[in-house]
């Protein structure tokens, strides 16, 4: 189609430049609402492109915002650029080799993730430009997305409420959709207070906050029997108490991160916890006292948008590997074991072979075995329409949050899908723009949803970001 060919040209146009903001952001890993520099290359890239920039968005220092365009309707495209730690690796590697002990590293790829969503939306506001169209394109800039749910806070703060449609991507070792099936979380920290005492001389005056929380757990224990077969709940604990056994231990914290596969479940759930702790406060003669850290919905679904991206992404076909890129991936490749790469296949629903990169498209209709997470994504969702693509960045297999993920973020493979993704996004926006049924179908099935299932933000009007 001839208006594809243009918007992929413009992507192509200065994709070097967005290849060079991706590898930049890859150099200075930061972790959740500490991504200063990361924010500010993103920021600043928006600028020289000619958006309209609105840094520190609802109040979070790395949140961004820019738009371009006139009137018409609103699309957003989303991106991140936040790491992870511990995953700290030297690129271009097939070994692990960590650049800073202990240090921070792109293990999930987004600084790929927010370069390539950031292209995309640039492609399409010289688009309208040029043709003089209606229509506004916006680029958000989400930090935190690895456990800080800054979309949640966004979504909940109006930022989302005048968008028509929103699109994303995220790297992956398959071409093709996302499927929108995520579980709803929250995290919860519980901190319990007791009474310090000397432990030999008189245990009896004290009263322990660590008995508190071992209690806890072993109450959760007990609860994992008695819910849904799809909720998942975790914990770790922030403060034990201190490091001296003869001290009993006068204060303790513990988070609790709590999944199911629907966000009433969920809330549910929360509140079971909840009653295990009081529980455990009771036992031990402590007080305890609950926040929520952050939360996040399960994904809503939204197939006439989701067909629509996925046709798009069939008319642009897979990324162009060489024979280069497939010898570094079936170096990388080596370094996985057989179970990591068969759970890749299964999870995408394909058929188990050889190939190192995926050079193909998914089908719409995989029945692959769900592998599921949690996302701040869910609450844009149930606030507009939304879709997500997957691309091939990476060797197939490779799992996401590992140092293998790492050292291929800035390969040449990697570039070329980021590139590729960005045109099949910003495709499907002129597509939205420019032919108004795909927006009222996607919009009108959103609608007949929430009507349904009206949504519940997950998060109380006080809940503030958790910043460091």
């Amino acid at each position: 189609m001839q208006n594809s060919d243009e918007i992929w040209a413009d992507v192509e146009a200065k994709k070097e430049r967005f290849i060079a903001l991706s590898d930049r952001v890859w150099d200075v890993p930061e972790l959740l609402y500490e991504e200063h520099e990361s924010a500010k290359l993103h920021a600043d890239a928006l600028e020289a492109e000619g958006f309209r920039v609105q840094r520190s968005l609802g109040g979070i220092a790395t949140a961004m915002m820019g738009e371009a365009g006139e009137g018409g309707p609103v699309i957003a495209i989303l991106g991140e650029y936040d790491a992870l730690p511990g995953l700290s690796q030297r690129a271009g590697t097939d070994r692990p080799e960590p650049l800073v002990k202990d240090g921070n590293g792109h293990g999930c790829g987004h600084n790929l993730l927010g370069a390539g969503a950031l292209a995309a939306a640039t492609a399409v506001k010289d688009y309208l430009a040029r043709h003089g169209l209606p229509g506004r394109v916006r680029y958000y800039g989400c930090p935190a997305e690895e456990g800080g749910a800054a979309k949640t806070f966004l979504v909940r703060d109006g930022y989302f409420d005048d968008v028509d449609a929103a699109l994303s991507w995220h790297p992956m070792s398959f071409n093709g959709i996302i499927p929108p099936l995520t579980l709803a979380v929250s995290m919860v920290d519980f901190h319990f207070t007791g009474r310090a005492a000397h432990a030999a001389v008189a245990p009896h005056l004290g009263r322990s906050a660590l008995d508190a929380v071992e209690l806890m757990s072993v109450g959760v224990n007990y609860l994992r029997e008695h819910v849904p077969q799809d909720a998942r709940i975790h914990y770790a604990y922030l403060d034990a108490g201190g490091r001296a056994p003869n001290v009993v231990q006068a204060q303790a914290t513990v988070r609790y991160s709590v999944r199911a596969l629907r966000a009433a479940d969920m809330r549910d759930l929360v509140e079971r916890v909840r009653k295990v702790a009081e529980g455990a406060a009771l036992m031990t003669g402590t007080e305890v006292r609950s926040n929520v850290v952050t939360a996040m919905s399960e994904m809503l679904d939204n197939p006439p948008l989701y067909q629509l991206l996925h046709d798009t992404m069939a008319r642009l076909g897979p990324p162009d590997f060489d024979d280069a890129d497939r010898a570094y991936a079936a170096r990388m490749q080596a370094t996985l074991t057989p179970e990591a790469i068969a759970a890749a296949f299964a999870g995408a629903g394909v058929e188990p072979g050889s190939a190192v990169l995926h050079e193909g498209l998914v089908p719409l209709d995989a029945k692959g075995v769900p592998m599921l997470g949690s996302t701040d994504l869910g609450d844009v969702s149930w606030v507009v329409p939304f879709a997500q693509a997957g691309q091939a960045t990476h060797a197939l297999g490779t799992p996401g949050h590992t140092w293998q993920i790492t050292a291929q973020g800035k390969s040449p493979a990697a570039h070329k899908a980021m590139i590729n993704v960005a045109k099949a996004l910003a495709s499907t926006v002129i597509d939205l723009l420019k032919d108004p049924k795909h927006l009222a179908a996607a919009k009108a099935d959103h609608a007949r949803r929430l009507a349904a299932n009206p949504y519940v933000p997950p998060l109380a009007a006080d809940a503030k970001p958790h910043v460091p």
